[in-house]
């Protein structure tokens, strides 16, 4: 049986989350585990997916990490296989967490949907999470930067739900419910509160879909009212506005709650801002189930194969898987580590101004270990 020290460590200042120790959002059986060894899922997925998870498993490997890997090579891009993908889904059920790099989804009529979203939709995984964070020792725009972004994951736009009533004419449903505009607003204000955040900020277009957004709005607020005691600040802004707000003076955001379409165009804003989809870590949590993978979904085909992947933000994304097991030793030892090699700045891939390899990277890190 493989064992991890128990010996402490400053923790890093990255992410304090762990779904299955909120309140309201309480598992109702934990991960799976045979003899003090965990088991997760293990889905790559496309472009560079491999390529991270590998570093991932190799600095696993090295801390002689208690995980052990239902690895499924599912490929949403030119790969159309729904028995893999039922396989997985299998394996996610049985063991409540995984690790996952983005499926693509093909364009054009008749094509599958996203496989993303149906994990989301079928595991009831409702809550997005993206964590951007200015890094020390990678240089840009703005400094300071720290805010987290929840995001509805299960309806609005991407509920599904369009069709073709006449040639030329598409009509595509927007869900909204109170119910599920409760829960992620809840899950919003809970995170503040364990994580020691000021603020709560909705980002909605009620003004001009004033029944939809107009719900999630008014939603929010009551749940608003009921966190005031707490000392953490609830206020609103339109998407519109919120982008620019992120662009000219991110420093005042803080934890930003979101319907789903404007949480995918946000994160991106957002990973922009500290460095790019490299370095960006994120979570997808439910009551029963949680996915860990990088914040923004770029499968960055055009560099798959050459070397040059950044495995920062699927590294960072495995030390909350860590945390979620209850493993927070390792998962402070590998994620100081990477802020370590970042600052000192000696080894970089090519989208933080250097010309490292992904195996470099790895191994810079696991030497920092």
């Amino acid at each position: 049986m493989r064992s991890v020290s128990t010996l402490t460590v400053n923790r890093p200042n990255l992410v304090k989350v762990r779904a299955r120790k909120t309140n309201a959002h309480t598992y109702t059986q934990g991960p799976t585990k045979y003899g003090g060894v965990y088991t997760a899922t293990l889905i790559p997925g496309d472009g560079i997916g491999k390529e991270i998870t590998d570093s991932v498993k190799e600095i696993f490997d090295r801390l002689n990490v208690p995980v052990e890997w239902e690895q499924y090579d599912l490929f949403g891009g030119t790969h159309f296989d729904e028995s893999m993908f039922q396989q997985a889904m299998d394996s996610l059920r049985r063991n409540k967490v995984g690790l996952k790099g983005t499926l693509l989804t093909p364009t054009g009529q008749g094509s599958h949907n996203s496989w993303n979203v149906a994990m989301r939709q079928k595991l009831d995984i409702y809550a997005s999470m993206v964590f951007c964070k200015s890094l020390e020792g990678l240089p840009t725009r703005h400094k300071d930067v720290e805010f987290t972004i929840i995001r509805e994951n299960t309806e609005g736009e991407y509920s599904g739900l369009e069709h073709s009533p006449a040639p030329g004419i598409v009509e595509s449903l927007k869900v909204s419910t109170s119910q599920k505009a409760e829960r992620i607003a809840r899950f919003a204000f809970d995170y503040a509160l364990k994580n020691d955040r000021k603020q709560v900020t909705c980002v909605h277009k009620a003004n001009i879909m004033k029944l939809g957004d107009g719900l999630f709005l008014n939603t929010f607020r009551r749940v608003a009212e009921e966190y005031k005691s707490s000392g953490i600040k609830g206020n609103d802004m339109i998407v519109d506005n919120t982008s620019m707000q992120l662009v000219g003076r991110p420093q005042q955001f803080d934890v930003l709650v979101m319907p789903n379409l404007y949480g995918n165009i946000v994160s991106n804003i957002g990973a922009a801002l500290v460095g790019g989809p490299g370095v960006v870590p994120g979570a997808n949590v439910g009551r029963d189930y949680a996915l860990y993978e990088p914040g923004t979904r770029h499968a960055a085909c055009d560099i798959m194969g050459t070397g040059k992947a950044n495995p920062t933000a699927m590294i960072l994304s495995a030390t909350m898987m860590l945390r979620h097991f209850g493993l927070d030793y390792p998962a402070n030892q590998i994620a100081a580590s990477v802020f370590r090699v970042i600052a000192e700045g000696k080894v970089r891939t090519a989208d933080m101004g250097g010309n490292a390899t992904t195996q470099q990277f790895t191994q810079a890190v696991i030497d920092n270990l």
